[in-house]
């Protein structure tokens, strides 16, 4: 298989080469001759005197878009990640929505530990085609599923690991990455304790075994993790989640083991009622509705589940009462407005039924598609 880059291509992958014709006895005095000798500097490998000579240039013209463009590819090159920073910063002011720019910029954010405003770049740098050749989505997607993680987004770094597994692109750095966030731990691979990568690195392979399709190796994985790690944290209801879609009597099984194990894990104690209601079984689903309801009075999701479960089971006033509490709290959450929809329609309040029915329309448009989680 394929191994992981970890280094930006292009414009960046630069040796610095020392080109002694290159330095002058006096710094040039005007802006063409300095920012010919900084093009110069750059194409012959030079990167210090490249950097020296761009800072120079854009002293005098502070509104050469080319010139910030290329410092601060350098910048990132000789791994001053908050210069280049701040250099792309100023070329984007010059050229807005630049893809390439946002994606280099989103990159030195992550080496500073700006998280939140290095997804957002590198998200839009990849919305915008900043990862048009392999090697540079490899990198930018890599850093977009770490920096999901990081920011606990554990779900949604999952899915954008899934793009490595579906390649057959690994590396023992990547299983540790997609171990944590299959793991719920808000950490970045080199942040990872020691002691804690032989079960998120064993985790994270037999993860990426599911992910690529490999199921009867990821169930023998899984199994050998449980034996070895019978307290381990989150460790069912990862595999859990990843069976929901595709087996979910499965899913609720790990579910229910999770919580032997961690009685606490608040995620396990909504997906377990969840999984239960979409296989029908909301009898079965209300009394651990009725406690995640109560642990969790401010959640949203926990509101969704009891709500849903009394509202199939024939407590209709109970129920739409929390399914309207949830969706206070998230007002565009589009199960909450599936739910009411139903529930609304059983107890006869049609007009009520329909206008949920309208937002739920107005939440799909633009062809979303909707996912069976709360």
């Amino acid at each position: 298989m394929a191994q992981v880059p970890f280094s930006w291509s292009g414009q960046v992958a630069i040796v610095c080469v020392v080109t002694a014709s290159l330095v002058a006895a006096q710094p040039p005095a005007n802006f063409e001759e300095i920012s010919a000798r900084a093009t110069t500097a750059r194409e012959q490998g030079n990167l210090p005197l490249a950097i020296q000579f761009y800072n120079q240039a854009l002293e005098l013209n502070s509104k050469w878009a080319e010139g910030w463009w290329f410092l601060g590819s350098l910048q990132y090159g000789s791994e001053s990640f908050a210069p280049a920073r701040d250099a792309l910063s100023r070329y984007l002011e010059l050229t807005p929505n630049a893809p390439p720019a946002l994606a280099l910029r989103g990159l030195c954010e992550f080496e500073t530990g700006e998280y939140p405003a290095a997804l957002e770049d590198i998200e839009k740098g990849i919305a915008g085609g900043a990862a048009n050749q392999p090697r540079n989505e490899q990198i930018l997607r890599y850093h977009e599923a770490q920096l999901l993680a990081r920011l606990g987004r554990f779900d949604a770094a999952l899915k954008a690991y899934s793009f490595f597994a579906e390649k057959q692109i690994s590396s023992p750095e990547l299983f540790l990455a997609i171990g944590l966030a299959g793991l719920h731990v808000p950490l970045l691979p080199k942040e990872a304790a020691p002691d804690q990568q032989e079960l998120v690195t064993s985790a994270g392979k037999a993860t990426f075994q599911f992910l690529s399709g490999q199921d009867h190796d990821a169930a023998e994985a899984f199994s050998a993790l449980f034996e070895r790690f019978p307290a381990a944290a989150n460790l069912h209801y990862l595999y859990g989640t990843l069976l929901y879609t595709t087996d979910p009597d499965s899913a609720i099984d790990q579910f229910k083991k999770e919580l032997e194990v961690s009685p606490e894990n608040q995620a396990a104690q909504v997906m377990l009622p969840w999984a239960m209601l979409m296989r029908n079984r909301p009898a079965e689903a209300l009394s651990y509705a009725r406690m995640v309801a109560e642990k969790q009075p401010q959640v949203a999701a926990a509101q969704l589940v009891l709500g849903r479960a009394l509202a199939e089971t024939g407590t209709l006033p109970e129920g739409i009462g929390r399914l309207e509490s949830a969706l206070k709290m998230e007002p565009t959450n589009l199960e909450i407005h599936i739910a009411l929809a139903k529930a609304y329609s059983r107890a006869g309040r049609d007009s009520d039924a329909r206008r949920e029915r309208v937002s739920c329309l107005e939440l799909t448009k633009g062809g979303a598609t909707r996912v069976a989680q709360p």
